[in-house]
Formats: structure tokens, sequence, C-alpha cells
């Protein structure tokens, strides 16, 4: 078994690669649980739904369009861990609540995948 905990990643949105670069997150969209508290201290606990997510910067590339990705909306997204893990959105689009943002230094370009669904294959 290998023992790479991090390093080079893969990330691919309808089957097409992407370069991906650098640090990305996600999350499965699992329930958040928060204490309710009463008088006397804590009474229990809710469950609320969270969205499940994958998040990071590509290297901008002549062939990309801030466009074309602007307007995704039902995609599958799957990032390729470098442990092995292999974490898939499905249903997903790309949010854009800052507008498509890059930065010209490296030329990254900013990206987040909001899905209905995610799980982690393997």
């Amino acid at each position: 078994m290998s023992q790479r905990r991090g390093g080079i990643i893969f990330l691919k949105v309808d089957g097409e690669q992407w370069p991906a670069k650098g640090n990305f997150s996600y999350g499965l969209g699992k329930f958040q649980r928060e204490a309710i508290l009463e008088s006397s201290g804590v009474g229990g606990y809710k469950e609320s739904s969270t969205v499940p997510f994958i998040e990071g910067e590509i290297t901008d590339r002549p062939e990309i369009s801030l466009d074309a990705i602007a307007a995704i909306t039902d995609a599958t997204v799957i990032l390729e861990l470098a442990n092995d893990k292999v974490i898939a959105l499905r249903n997903a689009w790309s949010v854009n609540s800052d507008g498509l943002t890059g930065e010209t230094d490296e030329g990254n370009i900013k990206v987040r995948f909001e899905g209905l669904s995610a799980e982690e294959i393997r």
C-alpha cells in the first residue's frame, strides 16, 4: 500500500481532464450536526443538510473559456487524489457567486462546483 498522502491530483469534468493545480477542497454533503442549547445546558442536537462540492484552482489556457465554465449546469466532476481516493460529484453546476475570477501571476482560475450528490469511490 502506498504511503503517499498528498501531491499530484487530477480533475475531470464530464470526462475531460482539466489542468488542476494546488490545493483542492471537497465535501460530500453529509449532514451537519449542531447542538441545541436549553437553559440547563445541551438538550440534544439537530441535523441540517450541506451542499456537496469540489473547489480549487485550474491553470488558464487559451482553449479554456470562462463563459463555458460559467454555463456548466449538469456535469459529473471527478477529483482523483494523490492517496488513490476518488471523489465523484454528480449533477454539478459551476458556482459564480463572485463571478469567475482569475489571477495573472500564475494564470489561476478559481473554480467551484456544487452538486446534488457526492461520493467517495475508493
